[in-house]
C-alpha cells in the first residue's frame, strides 16, 4: 500500500486502500461478525453493506532493492533485517516513523516499545507459545464409497487481538512454514469499511473501476500502531529482531 498524504499540520497520514482487489495483501471481505469465517467480496458486482471490512496482512519493510521500493515515502530509513537483506520502512513502521516526527509518538514511548520487545523470552513468542501449536487428531478408519480412509483433523490457531472499543482488530493465523520446519504466524489488520474515507458513502453502492478508500491514521488511533508494532514484536524470532532494529531506526532518526 501507499501513503496518498503526509499532513503535517493536522498530524495524519492518509493511507490509500484498494477496494476492488480479491487477491493480494489487501482484501474486502463479508462476515456476520469477527469471529466468523470471512468470505471474498466481489465489490464491484454486490453493493457494499455493513458486514464488509479491510483484511490487510500488513508489513512492516520492503527490501531496497525491491521494484515497489518508491511504495514507501522512506526509502533513505534502512535496517539490516534478520535475513540479512538491507530493508527500509515501510506501512506499520513507517507509519509509525511519521507518527513519532508528528511528536505524537513519544520517544519515552518508542523506547518502552522496544523494552516490551526486547525483554520477550523465546517462549513468549506466538510461534514457540505452546497454545499456539497447530494440532492434529489420532485418524479414525472410515469408509468412503467403499474405499477405506484414516481421518483426522488438523486445528489451526487463530489469535485475535481487539483494541479498547474500536470494530478494529489484529488477527493472528498460524500456518505451517513453506519451506522450512515450524510454524508461521501470519498478521492481518482488519478494520470495518465504515472506517474508510471515500468520494461518496460506500454502504449501499457498487465499487467504482479500481475504486481506493483512505484510512487515516491521526492521534486518535495511533495507539492501533504502536499496538501492531508490539505485536509484531511476539510473532517469531525473526520479528522480533526486526521490530527491534525497526524501533533503533525509528530512534536515531527522531525529530531528524
Amino acid at each position: 500500500m501507499f501513503i496518498k498524504r503526509i499532513d503535517k499540520k493536522n498530524k495524519s497520514i492518509l493511507v490509500a486502500i484498494p477496494l476492488t482487489t480479491t487477491s493480494g495483501k489487501i482484501r474486502v471481505k463479508e462476515r456476520d461478525n469477527i469471529y466468523g469465517y470471512g468470505l471474498p467480496f466481489a465489490s464491484r458486482t454486490k453493493k457494499f453493506n455493513l458486514k464488509n471490512y479491510i483484511e490487510w496482512q500488513i508489513g512492516y519493510d520492503i527490501e531496497i532493492t525491491s521494484d515497489k521500493i518508491d511504495l514507501t515515502t522512506l526509502k533513505e530509513v534502512n535496517f539490516v533485517a534478520y535475513n540479512k537483506k538491507k530493508k527500509a520502512l515501510y506501512e506499520l513502521s513507517e507509519y509509525l516513523y511519521h507518527l513519532a516526527q508528528f511528536g505524537i509518538v513519544s520517544t519515552s514511548k518508542l523506547k518502552e516499545l522496544k523494552k516490551f520487545v526486547k525483554n520477550l523470552k523465546e517462549t513468549d513468542l506466538i510461534s514457540k507459545h505452546p497454545h499456539c501449536s497447530i494440532k492434529r487428531t489420532h485418524p479414525n478408519n472410515e469408509k468412503i464409497n467403499n474405499l477405506n480412509f484414516e481421518i483426522l483433523t488438523i486445528q489451526y490457531p487463530q489469535l485475535i487481538h481487539k483494541f479498547k472499543n474500536y470494530e478494529v482488530i489484529a488477527e493472528i493465523t498460524i500456518r505451517e512454514k513453506q519451506k522450512a520446519i515450524g510454524v508461521q504466524p501470519m498478521l492481518y489488520f482488519c478494520f470495518p469499511i465504515t472506517e474508510l474515507k471515500s468520494d461518496s458513502p460506500l454502504i449501499g453502492r457498487f465499487a467504482k473501476p479500481k475504486e481506493i478508500g483512505y484510512f487515516e491514521i491521526n492521534k486518535n488511533n495511533a495507539f492501533v500502531i504502536c499496538e501492531m508494532i508490539k505485536i509484531f514484536g511476539m510473532l517469531s524470532p525473526s520479528h522480533q529482531y526486526d521490530t527491534l532494529k525497526i524501533l533503533d531506526a525509528i530512534i536515531e532518526n527522531y525529530n531528524k
